[in-house]
């Protein structure tokens, strides 16, 4: 069991080779991967589509490391119950697309799944304050969701920290997880601000010297 105070890198399979899929999944599990992070994308909240609920029991299949499921779609709570049954570990929804966010919370515990919440840049942290005693995992966005490969967005690190003071005021042991950008040079500022989950996708997946190394170089960082 991963503990809140240890350094989790969760590989975004956003970036992996699909027709290979299996392969890269337990190259990242030898690698020292600790959960598979997996983008799920409408084409209407974000634009770009991406997986769905098969694919996604396809990768419970092909590895037992948790899936980190990240719902960037509109009416989440529709699909819940279809990414439950098909292994997610985690299910991520955002603010923005939650209006009964506390219900929807509730919906995913209920499925037996571990819940969290996500925001993007755009969005204030306050908007969390009353959830985060229900959350798993908080996710703060450090790009605008929608497409791998993006720069990091710098302006994003108050946001972290404040949202860290948040955690730390209710003594909560959540996870607190950033995207977007992530990489060796990038990582030490996140962790700095308090981040304790990284998901990074090219930093790993297009590294020269492969999974594995692109996964040491993150916790080198």
């Amino acid at each position: 069991m991963d503990k809140p105070d240890s350094l989790i890198i969760a590989p975004s399979i956003l970036s992996a080779n699909f027709a290979n899929l299996g392969a890269d999944l337990a190259a990242c599990q030898a690698g020292g991967a600790n959960w598979i992070h997996v983008d799920v994308m409408d084409g209407h909240f974000v634009p770009n589509m991406t997986i769905g609920p098969l694919v996604l029991e396809a990768c419970r299949r092909s590895t037992s490391l948790p899936l980190d499921v990240h719902l960037m779609i509109q009416t989440p709570e529709n699909l819940l119950p279809a990414f439950a049954q098909a292994g997610a570990t985690r299910l991520t929804v955002h603010v923005e697309t939650c209006p009964h966010l506390h219900r929807t919370l509730q919906q995913i515990k209920s499925l037996g799944a571990l819940a969290g919440v996500t925001l993007n840049p755009a969005t204030p942290a306050l908007l969390l304050k009353e959830v985060l005693p229900l959350v798993d995992l908080v996710l703060v966005m450090t790009v605008n969701p929608g497409f791998g490969g993006q720069a990091f967005l710098p302006e994003m690190l108050p946001k972290i920290r404040e949202i860290r003071q948040m955690l730390n005021a209710i003594g909560s042991p959540t996870w607190l997880q950033v995207d977007g950008g992530v990489s060796a040079e990038t990582l030490p500022a996140l962790r700095e601000a308090g981040a304790t989950a990284f998901v990074a996708g090219n930093a790993i997946f297009k590294h020269p010297q492969g999974i594995a190394a692109g996964i040491e170089a993150l916790r080198r960082a």
